[in-house]
């Protein structure tokens, strides 16, 4: 995908905005029309929910169509980002988010919350930081013009990793001897938001591609035309998260706020330290962009099947991963502006 492609204009310029009426929506839908709202939340197999996974996958289809797998073999060349993404996601992330969890309901909020709730939120927010997320980087990548072939590569390998280190991690974060790990949750995500998309986009290149008598060119043209929808369903995604939990959200805003505070300090914590390390190492623009969000980003589904499973549906770990989806879309798209803003301080080759 080129660098330079085309960008989506008003939906683009105003996407904060239309975030914002889109929370507004969901709020609104889950509150007027909850027997509705939870027909679709109930749409779910392995706690993955079925009408948001098809929601994400339209937005990651234009973005693997720009995959050229050509390019994927010289990724061993540029190992800079791939080692920053690993570092951050499993040696770093997982122990600052217990540290700000801790030193939040352990001490800054000792006196607002009962112990017993306090040490449930702390976990909830462990699971959060040991699963890094696989489905919604390729749509930060994609917003922040990110090398597809490289950001596959970077979501490949970490799934990989998540594999052997998220039970490892989590049981020695939370102190419990055993962590059973809902593999259908994980498995079913990697195939709905890396492995099929993944096959649908390269073949719609191969078909593109060959339309067009073998003008790679004709790829960005192809995407470019697929980017409003693309931001449609981000749209539609957030109003059902936030539809789905329009409930919670009202019944518990002080609650809810509170629980948020340590979730966004370790987000724009983490952006920072993986962003200035690639800005240090003269990482490109392309990978360090997408390199830094991987790590920001969560693997909610995965967090929040844990948490029901260790503590149970109405936990307050169950809660903490539940917010972490709340407070994820307006950071990250946040995260996503200050990127494109400060493209130019990053080199543009790769190296």
């Amino acid at each position: 995908m080129s660098a330079d492609a085309a960008p989506l204009g008003l939906f683009e310029r105003y996407l904060s905005l239309w975030v914002l009426l889109a929370i507004l929506a969901g709020l609104g839908l889950g509150l007027a029309a909850p027997d509705a709202v939870g027909v679709l939340a109930g749409l779910e197999y392995a706690s993955v929910n079925l009408v948001v996974a098809g929601l994400v996958w339209a937005m990651i289809y234009p973005m693997m169509v720009g995959v050229d797998f050509a390019s994927i073999k010289d990724i061993g060349t540029r190992p800079k980002g791939l080692v920053i993404t690993l570092a951050i996601n499993w040696l770093i992330k997982p122990f600052t988010m217990a540290g700000l969890a801790i030193a939040f309901f352990d001490y800054l909020y000792a006196d607002l919350l009962p112990r017993a709730d306090a040490q449930e939120y702390i976990a909830g927010l462990i699971l959060l930081g040991a699963a890094p997320c696989t489905a919604m980087v390729f749509v930060w990548s994609q917003m922040t013009r990110g090398d597809p072939a490289y950001t596959l590569v970077q979501v490949s390998v970490n799934d990989l990793v998540m594999i052997i280190a998220f039970a490892p991690i989590v049981a020695l974060l939370l102190g419990v001897t055993e962590i059973v790990v809902p593999w259908e949750t994980l498995l079913l995500s990697v195939g709905l938001y890396v492995v099929i998309p993944l096959a649908a986009g390269a073949l719609t290149r191969t078909r593109v591609i060959a339309r067009h008598d073998g003008d790679a060119a004709a790829v960005d043209a192809f995407t470019a035309r697929l980017k409003p929808w693309s931001v449609i369903g981000l749209l539609a995604t957030v109003i059902l998260l936030f539809a789905f939990q329009a409930g919670t959200i009202v019944a518990n805003p002080f609650l809810i706020a509170l629980i948020a505070v340590p979730i966004i300090i370790q987000s724009y914590g983490i952006f920072a330290a993986a962003y200035v390390w690639a800005w240090a190492w003269r990482v490109p623009h392309a990978i360090a962009a997408p390199c830094a969000l991987i790590g920001t980003s969560n693997f909610f589904e995965l967090a929040v099947a844990v948490a029901i499973g260790l503590f149970g549906l109405s936990s307050g770990a169950a809660l903490a991963t539940v917010v972490g989806v709340l407070v994820e879309v307006p950071v990250m798209l946040s995260l996503v502006a200050f990127a494109n803003r400060t493209r130019s301080h990053f080199p543009d080759t790769a190296r």
